[in-house]
């Protein structure tokens, strides 16, 4: 009952309900007019149609669309005032200036090296194709490895974390979309701490819903009380607004423009299995180190200024990031890869994360293996997978076998029959849950971020992620793919065709309104 109570009156349960009764509302009044006054119901009909009619010509994903026109017109009360609220990507136009206003400012310190581009092509072309899109559309360049260190347990990568942080001599940036205190954040909170107090510059910036359910309310006080500077991303609200639709779902720690890390995880107690709720919680992650950090403190500080308004000094930053020239002359006899990080904005309509996913399965000859924590994608990527494993690619995705939200767990199940059916290779992962998200593709490309393949990810919240040609994580990727694949269970058509007719009715229903969830 105590449970029970404190979710009952927590923040999140509260706004939701202010929210709903809020647009419940609205359509009411709207519903009122329409039933009290024949002509005013003809006009709403008639603008239903006409919204229905600009959705459709929309640049917008097929998918997408196809939802949005389907509530409009068969619920046009709920429809109408629900698109104008929560259907339009991208944050309110001063919003957008805002941010590129910081862009603008960065991006002459994101200037790239054509030789180091030049040689990726002259290596491989496709490779030199997928660089030139994140170089231009992206807006970050390109990088010779200097080392890269892929986590298949964060377990693993918590450890060394601690180490890097503990080394700290000029700044700490973190980025995350969940903190909750317990033992992971608990220990780095501690060091954090004690390097704010040697003079080390700690900054942590954390998305506010994301951690609605996880930390005290106005817990950046607390943590500036410490000495450390910290930025709370999209403050939660409770009203009816467009830009509670974006959050930031980046995981970054940058330290002294040095070391870097990414990947799937959040700094909270499930993602080191300290405590368990879904069997055990499988993630990754990548360490890097070398120039190519720029791009993830560029990142960081680009989020921090547009929330702070203020202007950092990116020329100390970037210099922070390149090596001395006795490094780089030790390092220049060893081969290495090409890495180079990027980030993907709801705010420019460029959907940076599924095309570098797009063009990896494209560009597959042997085989390309996924792991993602939910599949709930439109007909383009689903074509993609399909046309590959058509050609004779061995495509093979592993989703989670244990849930953790039921209701999209359904909508990731009724994919599977389609893509089954075209050759693809479904596997679920037994032990428990995977939240990693990452693809291998051929021996030569990876990339490991933060990008899952749903609608949420790829088209409305802040992202980020690595793209990575022959380098040392690349090996690494692909032997925890195949190390994962023999304690998953790969799902057959015959199981997606013996559900209950109810339970697949239910499944077809929720992809019609997938792209809205």
């Amino acid at each position: 009952m105590k449970r029970f109570l404190s979710k009952l009156f927590s923040k999140l349960f509260l706004g939701i309900l202010i929210i709903a009764l809020q647009f419940g509302w609205f359509v009411y009044l709207t519903y009122s007019a329409t039933t009290v006054n024949s002509a005013m119901n003809i006009v709403f009909q008639i603008i239903a149609v006409a919204l229905a009619l600009y959705v459709a010509n929309k640049d917008m994903r097929t998918s997408y669309k196809m939802s949005w026109i389907f509530l409009i017109l068969f619920l046009p009360l709920f429809g109408c005032p629900a698109y104008f609220i929560f259907g339009r990507s991208g944050l309110t136009k001063r919003t957008r200036l805002k941010m590129a206003a910081v862009i603008d400012r960065i991006k002459t310190f994101r200037a790239g090296d054509r030789s180091v581009e030049q040689a990726l092509e002259a290596d491989d072309f496709y490779a030199g194709q997928q660089s030139h899109y994140l170089t231009v559309n992206a807006g970050y360049p390109l990088y010779r490895e200097d080392s890269t260190q892929y986590f298949s347990r964060i377990e693993d990568l918590y450890q060394q974390l601690l180490t890097d942080l503990r080394g700290a001599k000029q700044f700490i940036f973190m980025e995350y979309f969940i903190i909750e205190q317990g033992k992971m954040f608990d220990s780095i909170l501690e060091i954090l701490e004690e390097k704010a107090a040697a003079g080390v510059d700690v900054r942590l910036v954390y998305d506010d819903v994301g951690c609605i359910q996880t930390l005290p309310p106005k817990f950046y006080l607390t943590l500036e009380a410490k000495g450390i500077h910290t930025a709370v991303f999209n403050p939660f609200r409770p009203i009816l607004s467009i830009i509670m639709n974006n959050r930031d779902h980046r995981k970054i720690t940058v330290i002294d423009g040095k070391t870097a890390y990414t990947g799937g995880f959040n700094l909270a107690d499930e993602y080191i299995n300290a405590k368990q709720k879904f069997g055990y919680w499988k993630d990754a992650g990548i360490r890097m180190t070398g120039e190519c950090v720029w791009n993830f403190t560029s990142m960081f500080l680009e989020m921090w200024d547009f929330i702070k308004g203020t202007e950092s000094d990116y020329a100390f930053y970037r210099s922070a990031s390149i090596p001395e020239k006795a490094v780089i002359a030790e390092k220049t006899s060893e081969p290495k890869g090409f890495i180079q990080p990027y980030s993907d904005s709801p705010l420019d309509h460029e959907d940076v994360g599924e095309n570098v996913y797009l063009q990896l399965i494209e560009h597959a000859k042997k085989y390309v293996y996924i792991f993602t924590p939910y599949l709930i994608i439109g007909s383009e990527m689903k074509t993609a997978l399909i046309n590959a494993a058509k050609c004779g690619v061995d495509v093979r995705i592993v989703v989670p076998g244990i849930p953790d939200k039921k209701l999209v767990y359904l909508l990731t199940q009724a994919n599977f029959a389609h893509l089954i059916q075209g050759g693809v290779k479904i596997y679920k992962y037994e032990p428990g849950f995977i939240h990693s998200k990452c693809f291998v593709v051929d021996d030569v490309y990876a990339t490991v971020g933060t990008v899952n393949l749903d609608y949420r990810s790829l088209y409305l919240h802040f992202e980020c992620g690595t793209f990575q040609y022959k380098t040392q994580a690349v090996a690494q990727v692909k032997k925890d793919m195949l190390e994962t694949f023999e304690v998953s269970h790969e799902v057959t058509l015959e199981e997606c065709q013996n559900k209950f007719l109810l339970v697949r009715m239910f499944m077809g229903a929720l992809k019609l309104f997938a792209p809205l969830l």
